[in-house]
């Protein structure tokens, strides 16, 4: 590839510049204007023809015709030359051709690249394929400049025909080793485009759309930029073999500066900080050159902007325009590009001929008013780039999404559209009890009247949680008046309806609360009762008066010593409510009961309560699952002043490391500002598993309330933390993975059944080590990016399909920037390698520790488990020179470790 691309580019700078010194030396530089419309009215015509072939024909035989034609007008431009056969119209010709030339050879290039190379790939080679390009126009641009005042034009001819001739082998070489093997793999990549001409085709795309404008524009600008510098050139320079000579030697100049740019900063400015970025560069170097030759209008100046337009436009800038159309479908890249190439760059060639007709033909305006024209449509163009930019992401994002897309059983109604109003009453009257209850939860949040005559229907609805539910709804509703039957509802003996019921009377009661209580605190039924005791240890918790008309305490006490009826969760509630902490004993043994009622009633009135003497014994029931959602509501209960209370018990220890685990799982449901600062507190935890707790807690919260803003520049600082030890960990487990390789290849006697069952453990621990790191590292980067599109990209990378996962990689490639990219890419690139095979071990590059080491960096790892399997693989291989190592963990705080090494210990040397 990077030898054929050489020889398109060589020809090109042989010819061009040979042409362009017969043009400008026969016709001059006024003519330039009437050839740029020609070109564009002669692309346009042909491109039909070209969009025709595209769709019956393969790319290799069209590339072979190309080639051919291309050699065969060469060849009569060489003898026309010597014959002196030249005329206006011939002239005119070649000009043309030599402009089509240019854009279609080197678009079909590089739709042969981007056929051959996947993104990856691209990105890596793209810049020394380019360098070809570069080195063929020094020395196409050098040979003419030294051989053409020798020789004479029509002997350069001769040898571009030569040169070109060269493409053959080379292309056939290319698609015999590589695009033949794609077919397959093409034919599952490839959509169905075969209706539409390729302007529909860019119509549709938004992608294309803004390509095909930013290209337009910059062929615009560089077409006046070449005006400048030709018409100036062509004023100071008469003879033609001289004006090829300068042409051809800045031309080649030009090139040996893109070189430069192209070995040192291409593959830097683009792998880095990405196509957008690296796109600016050109405009921004054109409009400095332009401003400045405002300010000095000599040849000088316009050798800089044209100096600017030659060294970026085959280098960065040629690169990252390359990389444009990656994510996008071969057929459609296949079918579109080259029209954006050749046809939009001839169209924009023919605009900026009508531009330079009317401003300098027709306006007489100079060349001042070519400049001032120059900086306003590169203005126009890193506009375009900007948008550019981000539908190239979009569509990154797109094919991410695809590649991850699970298939989802939804509920497709195939009625006819209602509105949500009406939808929502058809549920109240003919739904289940699951969909009444979702729909009654829905409309507590909205608090709409309109449906107050269909909860009240909902009252006599077979199910007691429905009644209860609407009951509770009729409540926040509140009615101007008691619309319901109290006593029939308080009769069914369900405490979630007694309870919703009883809320109801007492907002209905206006200012005779205490005649309510009056009537039911005595009443014959139990549940009735309880109920009331519990609303009026709520209600009077700012009413002094009222708990004291009702002596709510000695009722309480008088309650708790009543033998006869056992305590209910009402009961424990209404303790808790009561704020008597002398009662907060029975709450205290509700919190040891078996039965598991009674035992989240207490949990509930802890919460309640809000006293600090629950905070213990809460924080100890999370690692019970069934318990842990009713500890979680409990200890939200006791407000944002709590977390700095659940920050220090992780910080110093003062519960045990599981209970600490499920920490950040209360802290996260607050869902505040003071939970996150929280959270970021305890990240710096030495437990890891703790640390991929907090992260989960942060993206969920991130997830929640998208509007609370996270500290970017400290969730980058944990980022690369995470990074760091990833790394340390993979180093450890490639050293393990090697030795593992080797000890295979030994004979089985040779090692010890319990070193390979040690080792493998080990191994297996390792690996979970670095999914969990890189879990938390995609969690880190959902603070830091949308959210949405890192989890699609961790999907992918968790993905099966190779596909999925290479796209993810792409995506990523353009999300991140700058120091993020140099470190995540390869991490994520290692997550995608399957170490199984004897030929991925083969690969592993890192510098592997040895054995020793990796121990050594493993037992210094904040990790119980981690330590436990390395302790216990020393005293498996039971070699003494571990012995120091062991003696260490002897003394060590925690009684497994301690065990651990003492029995390694042992096992070594037993004596």
């Amino acid at each position: 590839m990077f030898c054929y691309i050489f020889l398109i580019i060589s020809v090109l700078l042989i010819i061009k510049p040979t042409i362009n010194a017969l043009f400008l030396s026969e016709l001059g530089a006024e003519k330039l204007s009437l050839a740029y419309i020609l070109v564009a009215l002669t692309a346009m015509t042909s491109s039909m023809f070209y969009t025709k072939i595209l769709t019956k024909f393969e790319l290799n035989r069209i590339i072979k015709t190309t080639l051919s034609t291309s050699i065969i007008i060469l060849i009569a431009l060489g003898f026309l030359l010597i014959f002196g056969l030249m005329n206006t119209y011939l002239l005119f010709f070649f000009y043309i051709w030599v402009s089509i030339y240019a854009v279609l050879s080197a678009s079909q290039f590089w739709v042969l690249a981007n056929l051959v190379y996947n993104v990856r790939d691209a990105k890596r080679l793209f810049g020394f394929i380019g360098s070809g390009a570069i080195l063929g126009g020094i020395f196409g641009g050098y040979l003419t400049s030294i051989f053409a005042p020798v020789f004479g034009n029509d002997a350069m001819i001769f040898i571009a025909a030569v040169l070109l001739m060269g493409c053959f082998p080379l292309l056939r070489y290319i698609w015999r080793l590589r695009v033949n093997k794609l077919d397959e793999f093409k034919q599952k990549k490839r959509i169905s485009l075969t209706d539409g001409h390729p302007y529909k085709l860019i119509k549709k795309s938004r992608h294309l759309t803004y390509m095909a404008l930013t290209v337009a524009v910059g062929v615009l600008v560089a077409k006046l930029v070449d005006y400048l510098f030709s018409d100036f050139a062509a004023k100071s320079i008469e003879d033609p073999e001289e004006l090829t000579s300068f042409f051809a030697f800045w031309f080649s100049t030009f090139n040996l500066l893109s070189l430069a740019v192209q070995l040192f900063l291409t593959h830097r400015i683009v792998g880095i900080w990405g196509v957008g970025f690296s796109l600016l560069l050109l405009p921004l170097g054109i409009l400095f050159g332009a401003v400045f030759f405002l300010f000095l209008p000599e040849l000088s100046a316009i050798v800089a902007i044209k100096a600017m337009d030659g060294i970026m436009k085959q280098s960065i800038n040629k690169s990252a325009s390359e990389l444009l159309a990656l994510p996008l479908p071969f057929d459609l890249k296949n079918r579109t590009k080259s029209f954006i190439d050749v046809v939009v760059d001839s169209i924009a060639t023919g605009f900026a001929g009508l531009l330079l007709v009317f401003f300098v033909n027709g306006l007489e305006l100079g060349t001042l008013s070519v400049t001032l024209l120059i900086i306003g449509l590169v203005l126009v163009w890193i506009f375009f780039i900007g948008v550019l930019r981000k539908e190239y992401y979009a569509t990154f994002k797109n094919n991410l999404e695809t590649s991850t897309a699970k298939e989802k059983n939804t509920f497709v109604s195939k009625a006819k559209k209602v509105s949500v109003v009406e939808g929502m009453k058809n549920i109240f009257l003919s739904g289940n009890e699951e969909q009444v209850l979702f729909m009654l939860n829905k409309l507590m949040e909205i608090n709409d009247r309109r449906f107050t005559s269909d909860v009240l229907r909902l009252l006599d609805h077979p199910s007691l949680k429905v009644k209860a539910a609407a009951m509770r709804n009729l409540y926040f509703l509140n009615t101007s008046s008691m619309v319901v039957q109290i006593n029939e509802l308080l009769g069914y003996g369900d405490e979630d309806l007694t309870l919703a019921t009883f809320e109801y009377l007492l907002l209905h009661s206006d200012q005779k609360e205490e005649y309510v209580f009056d009537q039911f605190l005595d009443s014959e039924n139990a549940l009735v009762r309880d109920t009331a005791l519990f609303c009026l240890a709520r209600e009077s918790a700012g009413n002094m008066t009222l708990r004291t008309n009702h002596n709510l305490e000695g009722r309480l006490e008088k309650r708790l010593s009543d033998n006869n009826n056992p305590i209910n969760p009402l009961v424990l509630k209404a303790v808790g409510a009561s704020g008597y902490p002398q009662l907060y004993p029975v709450i205290l043994d509700g919190l040891d009961n078996q039965d598991e009622v009674l035992k989240k009633a207490a949990i509930t009135a802890a919460g309640i309560s809000m006293h600090a003497m629950f905070i213990d014994k809460l924080l100890h029931l999370l690692p019970n699952k069934s318990y842990r959602p009713t500890v979680i509501e409990a200890m939200n209960n006791y407000g944002p002043g709590i977390l700095p209370v659940l920050v220090s018990q992780v910080s110093k220890r003062t519960i045990d490391l599981e209970t600490c685990r499920f920490v950040p799982l209360v802290i996260k449901s607050f869902k505040s500002k003071e939970a996150v600062h929280g959270l970021f507190q305890l990240f710096d935890d030495v437990d890891l598993s703790i640390r991929l707790e907090v992260v989960r807690a942060l993206s969920d919260i991130r997830r929640e309330r998208p509007t609370l803003r996270f500290n970017r520049f400290k969730v980058a600082s944990k980022i690369f933390e995470e990074c760091r030890l990833y790394h340390q960990t993979l180093s450890a487990m490639h050293t393990q993975i090697i030795i593992s390789y080797r000890n295979r290849k030994k004979s089985g006697a040779s090692i010890d059944v319990e070193e390979r069952d040690a080792r493998a453990s080990l191994l297996e621990l390792l690996e979970r080590r670095l999914d969990a790191g890189l879990e938390r590292i995609f969690k880190l980067l959902g603070l830091k990016y949308v959210q949405e599109d890192v989890q699609n990209a961790y999907l992918g990378l968790l993905s099966p399909k190779q596909e999925a996962r290479n796209k993810s990689i792409e995506f990523l490639d353009n999300l991140l920037t700058g120091n993020l990219k140099q470190k995540l890419l390869p991490i994520i690139e290692e997550a995608t390698m399957d170490f199984s095979s004897e030929e991925a071990i083969l690969k592993i590059k890192h510098n592997i520790p040895s054995e020793m080491e990796c121990f050594e960096q493993l037992l210094k790892v904040p990790d119980v488990n981690l330590k436990l399997a390395v302790l216990y693989l020393i005293g498996k291989q039971k070699e003494s020179k571990y012995e120091p190592l062991l003696k260490r963990f002897t003394s060590d705080e925690n009684q497994k470790i301690r065990d651990f090494a003492q029995n390694a210990l042992t096992e070594i040397n037993p004596s």
